[in-house]
């Protein structure tokens, strides 16, 4: 008696589970969606336009270090920038540790 019952329930059931195993599945989805919109490619974005501006760094460039530091572009390597922060006063500072270019005429104020 309870096993036909338990049979009888199960059978009905069969039918709509693939159904309901794929509306349990659609909320993470939605949520990878989201993540991806909302997280993932604004941070690929900015990395495109980082990337960029770095490769367009030319002498006389004005910019912001990752440290802080003002200068301008003296020398261009393939890797290493050289930035005069001072008059007579050259660091040698990484490609990627430029983090903004400024306008002409912002170091010298």
């Amino acid at each position: 008696m309870f096993i036909s019952n338990a049979f009888a329930q199960t059978a009905g059931a069969a039918s709509t589970s693939a159904t309901a195993g794929f509306m349990q599945m659609l909320p993470l989805v939605a949520v990878f969606v989201v993540m991806y919109f909302v997280m993932i490619r604004p941070q690929m974005k900015r990395q495109k336009e980082h990337r960029a501006m770095v490769e367009a760094l030319a002498k006389g460039d004005e910019v912001i270090t990752s440290g802080g530091m003002l200068g301008k572009v003296s020398k261009i390597d393939e890797q290493y920038l050289s930035v005069e922060i001072a008059s007579g006063v050259e660091i040698k500072v990484q490609r990627t540790a430029v983090v903004q270019v400024l306008p002409k005429g912002t170091v010298s104020k």
